[in-house]
């Protein structure tokens, strides 16, 4: 049974993961990351152990503590948090317990353990930040107070941490410092650029030195909160809050020569604060902020290739949130972490799916074939002739790609004229509901 359809607009829900403001006490200086097993993770700075590092993780069910809840010396600022190759958790964050210098941890799958010496910087930091290459090479990046605030890259030997290139080889003092690893595993840093009218300024290390990606000074004018992404065929974007332009969110990209607009300047209705950029994996550039003119609340906006279009409702999170870090599961699903003023200043986490009554997982009653595909999908319903189901297909903005009520074992869906990306299925009976999902390439 080949079925075709109309496309049809469906809103998704932005939807608790876990409970809302999860942790113990207020948190700060929130970060969010995915590990390679796929489960989520939060570091914060936990007002209930003296603004020390905790980590969480969700279980599927509950946010639960890794490790000891505040394991750092002190309270930590600027905390961020990676996997290795082999899925061990790594944090970095200024550290009060020695000196405001960098410190860098990793979970032994018991304790929290230091790599190299707590505090190794030059001296007092600002803005770190962390990443592996695809061999496993553990970057850090900071602005270093030990060389007038300028920018310092330093990566881990196994026993010892050592300057990437110069110490502070930046132009002049940097804040909103962004480390990414880019094609190649060339460390590309994003900052604002006191050296070029505090403009965003992008480089990378081409093995001896640190060079310009385009011109110093990308931006028109000020830019706050830079955030660094490549896109999928390997180009450079970034975002940030646009002073020169009202304030609000502007993103460009490479494009081998010049830095250029995506989707034109100041596309946020407001001014936009803590942005986050990340790409889905079937390529759409993402952006996560706190939203000044929705009362400073959560709102993710996504280029749909001409424009920026809101992912859900703006404003979404129940109050004020800070510090909003946005990431994607291996689904798919966008994921933002923030401090959460609508639930006490505690940590929250959402993400943006299926309607709240579908569960997140495939079920075995449904089985999707060839995945991925560029053409025709099945959509093999075990054991269900002669009952009635709704089928919807949905991609990841919610769109409603597709629908059709049936009592066959099998539907053959034609996909040709999808985009490339991700898609939900979903499934109702009079008594279950399911999911599943595929990816047309």
């Amino acid at each position: 049974m080949l079925l075709f359809f109309n496309i049809i607009t469906y809103s998704y829900q932005w939807q608790y993961v876990g409970t809302p403001g999860f942790s113990a006490g207020e948190s700060s200086w929130t970060f969010l990351a995915f590990s390679p097993s796929g489960q989520p993770y939060i570091i914060y700075g936990d007002s209930v152990n003296l603004n020390k590092a905790t980590v969480m993780k969700f279980d599927g069910v509950n946010w639960v503590i890794v490790g000891q809840p505040g394991f750092s010396a002190g309270a930590v600022t600027f905390s961020q948090i990676a996997f290795s190759k082999t899925g061990q958790p790594y944090v970095i964050y200024r550290d009060s317990g020695n000196s405001d210098k960098a410190t860098v941890m990793k979970f032994d799958g018991t304790n929290w353990v230091s790599v190299g010496n707590p505090g190794f910087s030059a001296g007092f930091v600002n803005y770190t930040c962390l990443a592996f290459d695809t061999a496993g090479q553990l970057y850090v990046a900071y602005s270093d107070g030990g060389n007038s605030y300028k920018a310092t890259v330093m990566k881990f030997n196994g026993t010892s941490w050592l300057n990437v290139g110069n110490s502070g080889f930046s132009s002049g003092d940097v804040v909103y410092t962004d480390l990414v690893i880019g094609p190649g595993s060339q460390p590309y840093i994003a900052y604002e650029d006191n050296g070029n009218g505090n403009e965003a300024t992008v480089m990378k290390f081409d093995g001896n030195n640190w060079v310009n990606i385009g011109s110093g000074g990308l931006s028109d004018g000020i830019a706050w909160f830079t955030s660094l992404a490549f896109g999928p065929t390997g180009q450079p974007y970034v975002a940030y809050r646009d002073v020169e332009n009202t304030s609000k969110a502007t993103v460009r990209k490479y494009d081998g020569t010049n830095w250029v607009n995506i989707g034109g300047i100041e596309f946020s209705a407001g001014p936009a604060w803590y942005l986050s950029l990340a790409f889905s994996p079937s390529g759409q550039p993402y952006v996560a902020y706190s939203d000044e003119i929705n009362s400073f609340k959560a709102t993710v906006m996504m280029f749909d290739g001409t424009n920026w279009l809101n992912v859900g409702i703006a404003g979404f999170s129940a109050g004020s949130a800070y510090n909003t870090c946005l990431a994607f599961n291996p689904s798919g699903q966008p994921y933002v972490a923030y401090s959460d003023w609508g639930n006490s200043e505690k940590a929250s986490v959402m993400k943006y799916g299926s309607p709240s009554d579908i569960p997140e997982k495939q079920n075995t009653i449904i089985s999707v074939y060839p995945d991925p595909t560029s053409t025709l999908l099945t959509i093999d319903l075990k054991n269900t002739s002669n009952v009635m189901k709704s089928i919807e297909v949905y991609d990841l903005t919610g769109k409603k790609m597709f629908e059709a009520q049936s009592q066959d074992d099998k539907i053959i869906l034609n996909v040709e004229d999808y985009p490339v990306g991700f898609y939900f299925i979903r499934l109702k009976t009079n008594t279950l509901n399911y999911t599943g999902k595929f990816c047309k390439n």
